[in-house]
């Protein structure tokens, strides 16, 4: 074992790690997708995941809440496109959740359900930004994008919700 690589890497306790930020993931999942059971098996893929890759987080690069949510994210997106795939392959398997979606359109417009609307990417960076305070320089790491991106989504995804909410949309 080398012992000045062991001192260079901060090890982590996957235990500390799961107690301090399994709610927190959970949330952000949560209020993306509004699925719960698919919010608990990403956040318990995520912890399996950054145990198998622990070596190579870099503590100079980013911090560990921004590294788990990255690794959060990347798994929630990952998991909704392949339903989106199977959707589009065998359609008759949705049609009874696809009503379901379209009876609850005609409910009052809650900020809940506008942020529903909008866009993956936009919706990405309101939960990031109101729900978890996280800073625009971390969303951009997590969602690997530049930080003038992040500015711009925000500033859309905020006119956006205006619009829902508002029923000018």
């Amino acid at each position: 074992m080398n012992l000045n690589k062991a001192e260079q890497e901060e090890q982590y306790s996957l235990e500390e790690l799961f107690v301090s930020y399994k709610t927190p993931i959970y949330l952000f999942i949560y209020r993306y997708c509004q699925e719960e059971q698919l919010s608990i098996d990403i956040v318990q893929d995520t912890f399996l995941r950054f145990h198998k890759y622990q070596h190579q987080f870099d503590a100079r690069k980013s911090s560990i809440k921004t590294y788990l949510f990255r690794m959060a994210y990347q798994l929630m997106i990952n998991r909704l496109n392949k339903r989106q795939r199977w959707k589009k392959l065998l359609p008759f398997l949705y049609q009874k959740e696809a009503q379901h979606e379209s009876m609850s359109s005609i409910d009052k417009l809650t900020i809940q359900e506008a942020i529903k609307q909008l866009p993956e990417h936009q919706r990405a960076i309101i939960l990031l930004t109101y729900y978890h305070d996280l800073s625009q320089k971390e969303i951009a790491k997590i969602l690997e994008i530049p930080i003038g991106t992040v500015k711009s989504r925000l500033h859309a995804s905020l006119k956006r919700l205006k619009e829902l909410l508002e029923g000018t949309a």
